[in-house]
């Protein structure tokens, strides 16, 4: 009997390891397909060539502006964009009130209360121009029409004083106007190169018209506003020329278009009159009666 169940309790004994190492087996065929598998290497390429590289811009400076190009981009600015068809439109005529402050020689200041009132032609030779000024001694009226220069007081004209009549005319003549409408005018434009005041960039242009006169504009390179202009004038009966100056403050929209409300006017360096706009109106409609000699309306009336 011994002998006979000892190979029975041996093939047991077989089964049962191997059914261990099975189940062992098993769970590390398990545990291998739950690690990750590694990805396979890529194939290393070769680098790719280095693409060229952009060239740096040039730091020289930009091409110059000619003078016409200046001119044009001051009157496009000065439209708000829409340029000289809107200025041409808008301000065809107008009427601007302001108070003027006047430096004597003796220092002491006189204030002056005005009505500027304009209808544009189609050159300046053709231009009505009506201003009133009211001081603490009197109020009168200088007129320019049909090519000639008049004054009016308590309703009678005069003719005005020689310097008067000048400041008048250069008040006209040199002034931002002038620059929008040098086409119009026939005036001739070069370019005096570029400058730079109180750290601000200018382009220089300088304009002269048909009569001869020259102004020297200074335009902001960076708004191409006009921010101030110079010109030379003997005063009548002197044959030394003054240098004039107009500076440019306070620039506000009127109607679509700029308009600078504060122009300080400097005689060789030295300040002597100050404007300060109040209010303006463009478009409004114009008797034609304010621009005439009334002594010459009032003798036509007659028989």
């Amino acid at each position: 009997m011994r002998f006979k169940t000892a190979p029975l309790r041996y093939s047991t004994l077989v089964l049962l390891v191997l059914a261990v190492l099975g189940g062992s087996l098993t769970f590390i065929s398990s545990l291998r397909a739950q690690q990750p598998k590694p990805s396979p290497t890529p194939p290393q390429s070769k680098p790719s060539p280095t693409p060229p590289q952009p060239k740096p811009l040039s730091t020289a400076q930009p091409k110059e502006y000619t003078a016409e190009q200046i001119a044009e981009s001051v009157i496009l600015i000065a439209g708000s964009g829409a340029g000289r068809a809107l200025l041409s439109q808008i301000r065809k005529n107008g009427l601007e009130r302001g108070r003027e402050t006047r430096t004597r020689a003796d220092g002491r200041a006189e204030e002056i209360r005005y009505e500027l009132r304009f209808v544009h032609g189609d050159k300046i030779d053709k231009d009505k121009v009506r201003l009133d000024s009211k001081t603490p001694q009197a109020e009168y009226s200088l007129v320019y029409g049909e090519g000639r220069l008049f004054g009016i007081i308590n309703g009678a004209t005069f003719t005005p004083r020689a310097d008067t009549a000048a400041d008048f005319i250069a008040q006209q003549a040199h002034s931002i106007d002038a620059l929008i409408r040098y086409k119009e005018n026939e005036s001739k434009l070069t370019s005096a190169g570029k400058d730079k005041q109180q750290g601000i960039d200018l382009y220089v242009i300088d304009l002269v018209d048909k009569a001869n006169r020259k102004t020297r504009y200074f335009v902001s390179a960076k708004s191409f506003r006009v921010l101030s202009l110079e010109y030379e004038e003997a005063r009548p009966g002197s044959a030394t020329p003054i240098k004039y100056s107009k500076r440019f403050y306070d620039y506000r929209v009127a109607q679509g278009t700029l308009v600078p409300y504060r122009t300080v006017l400097l005689e060789d360096g030295k300040q002597t009159v100050e404007t300060r706009i109040l209010t303006v109106q463009y478009g409004i409609k114009m008797e034609d009666s304010l621009f005439r000699n009334p002594e010459a309306a009032a003798s036509s009336g007659n028989p």
